[in-house]
C-alpha cells in the first residue's frame, strides 16, 4: 500500500457498517499500520444513512479525517447516492452490493458490484453478516490489509457465539472478491 488510503464504509443503520468499520480498523493496527477512524450515523439509528470512516496508512496520519474518499464501500442507496461525489474521481474505487445499490455512470470511476447480501442469504443462511462479506470482498480487491488480520480482528471485536460465521463470511468475500477482480480484467 502506497501513502494513505482514505475508505468509507457506508449503508443504513442496523447493517453492521460501524462494526465493519472497528473490524477494518483493528485489523489495520494489528498489521502495524497507522490508523484514524470516524463513524457517525442519522437521527434514526435503525435505517438512517450510517458512515465509517478509516484511514490507513504506512506513516503518521497527520489530518484524521477523510477528505477524498480512495475506496468506498456502498451497501445503501441513500449512502450511495450520498457519498458518489466524494470519490478521487482518477483513482477512486467504488464496491458496492449489488442487490441494494444501482450505480450512476460517473467518468473514469471504477465501480465493482458484489452480491455480499445475496451471497450471505444463499450461502450462509444470515443477512446480517453482508456487511463482513463485502468487507472481505473488499479487502481482497484492494490488499489494504491480509486476511489473516481480518480474522484476527473478527476474532478479538465480535462475540464469540458469532465468530465462526464472520469468519465464513470473511472466506466468502475474498471468494466474491477474487471473481470481481478476473470479471473486470
Amino acid at each position: 500500500m502506497e501513502g494513505a488510503k482514505q475508505i468509507r464504509f457506508c449503508g443504513f443503520g442496523g447493517q453492521g457498517i460501524i462494526l465493519g468499520g472497528k473490524i477494518l480498523g483493528n485489523a489495520s493496527i494489528s498489521a502495524g499500520k497507522w490508523v484514524a477512524g470516524l463513524s457517525t450515523y442519522g437521527g434514526a439509528a435503525r435505517g438512517g444513512v450510517c458512515e465509517a470512516d478509516i484511514i490507513i496508512s504506512d506513516d503518521l496520519i497527520i489530518f484524521p479525517q477523510v477528505i477524498q474518499v480512495d475506496v468506498l464501500i456502498a451497501m445503501s442507496q441513500s449512502a450511495y447516492n450520498k457519498n458518489i461525489g466524494t470519490v478521487n474521481k482518477e483513482t477512486g474505487l467504488v464496491i458496492y452490493d449489488t442487490q441494494l445499490v444501482s450505480t450512476k455512470e460517473v467518468n473514469g470511476l471504477k465501480q465493482i458490484g458484489i452480491p455480499a447480501t445475496e451471497a450471505a442469504v444463499k450461502e450462509l443462511n444470515n443477512k446480517q453478516v453482508a456487511n463482513v462479506v463485502i468487507l472481505g470482498a473488499a479487502t481482497e480487491m484492494t490488499n489494504m490489509i491480509s486476511k489473516d488480520a481480518l480474522v484476527e480482528a473478527i476474532k478479538k471485536g465480535v462475540r464469540e457465539r458469532f465468530i465462526d460465521l464472520n469468519i465464513k463470511a470473511v472466506d466468502l468475500g475474498f471468494k466474491l472478491g477474487r471473481e470481481a477482480i478476473s470479471k473486470a480484467k
